[in-house]
């Protein structure tokens, strides 16, 4: 028995659709896994957020209150990146569109957190290291503090810019 004969076209045709069934299940993976990183990310800022409030309550007897304060603030700005990501997450599934916007927000809350710790930290090393290395640790301190600042001010100088583009919209009424 001989196989059938196909023309060229049909077997070119049949590649197209399998490769069209291909590429719409690799689309579909890729929705999949959006999901489940937006889950992930909500369910993490969840626990952080329960975490937080648990710790600040348990260490607010034992711990002065500006250090416990500090820490819980600390916890709830990595929710707000967490919950930032996860609305990031869920207007590119909305509208298939990854925007830039929202990853400056999350690099100054980022940093912002950075500068808080680093306070934090500098008044608990001062307290226990000696004289000679105060300064040293002061100085650290002012460059990284320094560092934060300057990301900070380039990142809402970007979100400044990403605001006045002409989009799409505004260019069509003009």
């Amino acid at each position: 028995m001989t196989p059938p004969v196909t023309s060229p076209g049909a077997l070119e045709k049949s590649r197209r659709a399998t490769m069209q069934w291909l590429l719409g299940f690799m689309d579909h993976l890729d929705r999949l896994g959006y999901v489940a990183a937006g889950f992930s990310l909500l369910a993490l800022g969840m626990l952080i957020f329960v975490h937080a409030w648990y710790s600040f309550f348990l260490r607010s007897t034992d711990v002065p209150l500006l250090p416990a304060g500090l820490k819980l603030l600390n916890d709830l700005l990595l929710v707000i990146i967490l919950l930032e990501l996860f609305r990031t997450v869920v207007r590119f599934l909305q509208t298939e569109v990854l925007e830039l916007e929202p990853y400056l927000a999350v690099g100054i809350i980022a940093c912002t957190r950075r500068v808080l710790t680093a306070s934090a930290e500098l008044s608990h090393q001062l307290e226990v290291v000696t004289r000679e290395a105060r300064q040293e640790l002061f100085q650290q301190y002012l460059m990284d503090v320094g560092l934060n600042v300057t990301v900070i001010i380039v990142l809402i100088l970007g979100v400044y810019l990403l605001r006045m583009r002409p989009t799409r919209e505004r260019s069509a009424t003009t």
